[in-house]
């Protein structure tokens, strides 16, 4: 059963907060940390800062078109937009698969977002004070190792992102994100603050902005590419859901590139916080996905001021978290709620539900389930690389093949307000750049 009225953003810094917030998460602050320490620093984060220019950039804004032109969730924009231009309505399975994505992501995301709240708490109590290297690593692994902790920090996390999607839009993402940016951004301030005084930060500096050329590998690139196109939360039909609340006064270029800045602001942030703690502690910068709950624990414990500085840190990668996690969910709820007869809040409920049914799945594949394997993967693992390697591209990529090669130009030119000029660029980039840049991390994904 539709509704009355599609429901709108209060203002344009409420959408450019909830967007930031939904691109803001893990990926900046525990992913690209780590793929940098792992790629060689500069080289890497060059190359990245480049694909999120090219790639990113015209993705996330046809995705903002297609939902402010279909006004509705984001299977129904894309079937009635290709209904309106003409077009096979088998369009509509790109909503579809960004829908299932966004679902499937945020079941094993809850996981990891749950570890982050299990942290913050260990962070308050003292757990990780004076703790060894083998210590550490026994924490974490013991946490794995049990359904029970898992099962509980999962469960906490999402009734926190549960509550504050039943709110609605305004009352809930928009609140939440007005709430939790500005606090994420003054707590990683803090800690930058802190690496400037720690003696470390012109290390993490040049490790970060002094390229080494020879780092530049074909895999280097590859792996930037894919952190710009996934920090930005494109594919998932976030982006379209989040669009389809978007008035028509609000300019999409423009209000992109503020997003983006945001994003990329906040990525760079978090390594220029995180190198110079790795570097003070004699700590490597490459020690993979383990360098937010391995080494900065290890850090954190051995450290003068160690408590509260952890205590920040944790806190800022759970508001991290939940900005990212509020906005997965919002695709399945906003389907549920205009193609069924459930309210919000029921709505919100029933996906919440079954998102965390799939998450205990998830968990449950770091210990008894750890030999339920699925195409040689656990399901944790078979959730994010089917995801990550398989829907996201696909669904970005036709995203924007549709918007550059479907649109009506009339339509284009409508949304973007370019000139002549500046609607060539955005043809070349949407319709060759672009597609091309996805293509390769597709591919090169399944190889």
């Amino acid at each position: 059963m539709a509704k009355l009225a599609h429901a709108q953003w209060s203002s344009r810094m409420g959408f450019v907060l909830a967007a930031a917030g939904s691109a803001v998460g893990l990926g900046n602050i525990w992913r690209f940390s780590y793929m940098t320490g792992e790629s060689g620093g500069a080289a890497f984060v060059l190359v990245y800062l480049a694909c999120v220019a090219l790639v990113g950039l015209p993705i996330l804004v046809a995705e903002w078109m297609i939902g402010r032109r279909g006004q509705k969730n984001p299977i129904n924009t894309m079937a009635d937009l290709a209904k309106q231009n003409g077009k096979s309505p088998a369009w509509a399975l790109i909503g579809a698969s960004g829908v299932l994505a966004a679902f499937l992501i945020l079941s094993f995301y809850s996981v990891i977002g749950g570890w982050s709240l299990n942290y913050t708490l260990g962070s308050i109590i003292g757990t990780f004070n004076g703790q060894d290297a083998d210590s550490i690593s026994e924490l974490f692994g013991g946490m794995l190792a049990s359904p029970t902790t898992l099962l509980l920090w999962h469960s906490a996390f999402m009734i926190l992102v549960v509550g504050i999607v039943a709110r609605g839009v305004t009352k809930g993402l928009e609140s939440a994100a007005r709430l939790m940016m500005p606090a994420l951004i003054v707590l990683m301030l803090i800690l930058v603050g802190y690496g400037v005084a720690s003696g470390y930060f012109g290390e993490a500096l040049a490790f970060m902005f002094r390229p080494d050329w020879s780092a530049l590998t074909g895999g280097v690139v590859l792996a930037a590419m894919g952190q710009a196109f996934f920090t930005l939360s494109l594919g998932m039909g976030i982006m379209m859901a989040y669009g389809s609340y978007l008035g028509e006064d609000v300019n999409l270029i423009s209000t992109a590139r503020t997003v983006i800045i945001l994003d990329t602001a906040i990525a760079l942030l978090a390594g220029l916080a995180i190198f110079p703690i790795v570097f003070a502690n004699g700590l490597g910068a490459g020690e993979g996905p383990g360098l937010i709950f391995v080494t900065l624990p290890l850090a954190f414990g051995n450290m003068a001021g160690g408590t509260i500085l952890g205590l920040m840190f944790f806190l800022l990668l759970t508001f991290a978290a939940l900005t990212s996690a509020i906005s997965l969910l919002e695709p399945a709820v906003e389907m549920l709620e205009e193609r069924t007869s459930l309210s919000r809040v029921m709505a919100t409920l029933v996906s919440g539900i079954a998102v965390w049914l799939l998450g205990v799945a998830a968990l449950l594949s770091f210990n008894v389930w750890s030999d339920v394997l699925l195409f040689g993967l656990n399901i944790f693992d078979f959730l994010d690389t089917f995801t990550s390697k398989v829907l996201l591209p696909l669904t970005g990529l036709g995203a924007i093949v549709f918007v550059a090669w479907c649109f009506k130009r009339e339509s284009v030119e409508a949304e973007l307000g370019l000139s002549a000029t500046g609607i060539s660029v955005w043809n070349i980039i949407a319709r060759y750049v672009a597609p091309a840049g996805v293509v390769i991390v597709f591919v090169t994904g399944l190889i």
